[in-house]
């Protein structure tokens, strides 16, 4: 992945769609907070009709975020990779991944994944859900979509009684780094993440809940 106290504005439904991963009950309900003016985000389960949204997002808030610090190269055959409409479609229908989609009014702004499958070895045997991806598009960043997205994400580890939400971010990427220390995570370990045919380095960040 490479993105404090909430202060309640409005109630607002996460609108939940058919086909809800195990663990989620539709009856999810949390106090959305609005920082842009006149308007409040939404944030809903994402389901496979939105799989060319979701990789249109990823594709675009990816290279927004990444492309100024890696060349053309690594940045053009790690999203042929990774962000295709095929392989985001099968990930949208694995029932151990889970997309959430913010928008504000129609237009999206911002998307999460969390991921309940494969841990790093220092949390073997422990509860805990990943947060593999969460951004927002450039032109909405610090408006609240990154906030509004984590706490769906704690949301929905406590629903799922989690103990601990973890996460790797680059460890170039100081505003992710600051905003997830801001929410209390805490880095724990590295690990290399390959962009194209550039190995870099990711840290390991958790909050125990």
């Amino acid at each position: 992945m490479r993105l404090a106290k909430r202060q309640p504005l409005s109630n607002q439904l996460i609108l939940l769609n058919k086909g809800t991963p195990s663990g989620i009950t539709k009856s999810l309900v949390h106090e959305a907070f609005s920082i842009l003016p006149m308007s409040e985000i939404i944030i809903r389960l994402a389901t496979e009709k939105d799989a060319e949204l979701i990789t249109d997002l990823s594709r675009k808030t990816f290279y927004d975020s990444f492309a100024a610090d890696n060349t053309k190269e690594n940045m053009d055959k790690f999203m042929s990779e990774q962000f295709t409409k095929q392989k985001l479609l099968d990930e949208v229908k694995q029932p151990w991944h889970i997309f959430f989609l913010a928008f504000v009014g129609d237009e999206p702004v911002g998307y999460v994944k969390m991921r309940d499958s494969s841990v790093p070895a220092d949390l073997v045997n422990q509860s805990c859900i990943e947060i593999a991806r969460i951004y927002s598009v450039q032109h909405k960043i610090g408006k609240g979509v990154g906030r509004m997205l984590m706490q769906t994400c704690h949301d929905i580890a406590n629903q799922k009684k989690k103990k601990i939400l973890w996460l790797g971010v680059w460890e170039k990427n100081q505003r992710a780094i600051d905003f997830y220390t801001k929410w209390g995570f805490e880095k724990f370990s590295e690990q290399n993440f390959i962009l194209g045919d550039d190995v870099q380095r990711d840290w390991l960040m958790k909050k125990n809940l």
